[in-house]
């Protein structure tokens, strides 16, 4: 299902949908994507996004809660790279990227609040958690994400259209 835009789910399935309010940009080559929810939280540390997309992602979307921080990036160049390798379908941040430059000429979705060109401190910080709420959305581990340059829907289960 990759001919879906994220209006038109919304106006068949409405209410049965949580929407998130403005505020992701998109960073990667690839701006229309689907998948369930692997939820992370990282407090100022990307450890976690590391190991995370050196794993199996086909159908899958790392949705990170970096509390909205806009003084470290989350996700660069390096690991979109291995997010590709790994069939990941989107990374959704909640917080920031860099080498944005390279990132948008990548074939990985990439969404986050905004960019800056300084790393984490690598502490080995960071949860696998059950839900992460940032942007008037609770995304839990599982739920089926669709983004689009329209937005980013969260959805219990699967959609059709």
């Amino acid at each position: 299902m990759t001919d879906f835009t994220t209006p038109d789910l919304y106006d068949y399935y409405g209410d049965q949908l949580q929407v998130a309010s403005a505020g992701l940009l998109h960073f990667g080559k690839i701006t229309k994507f689907y998948g369930q929810a692997v939820t992370i939280q990282c407090p100022h540390d990307n450890s976690l996004v590391g190991e995370i997309v050196r794993t199996n992602g086909e159908g899958k979307v790392l949705v990170v809660d970096a509390s909205n921080s806009q003084h470290f990036a989350f996700l660069g160049d390096n690991l979109a790279q291995h997010a590709i390798e790994n069939r990941w379908s989107g990374i959704v941040i909640n917080g920031c990227v860099r080498d944005i430059e390279i990132l948008e000429h990548m074939s990985l979705a990439v969404m986050a609040r905004g960019n800056t060109p300084r790393k984490t401190k690598k502490q080995g910080l960071g949860d696998q958690v059950n839900a992460v709420s940032f942007l008037d959305i609770t995304i839990h581990n599982g739920d089926w994400l669709y983004g689009d340059r329209n937005g980013l829907l969260i959805s219990k289960d699967e959609l059709s259209v």
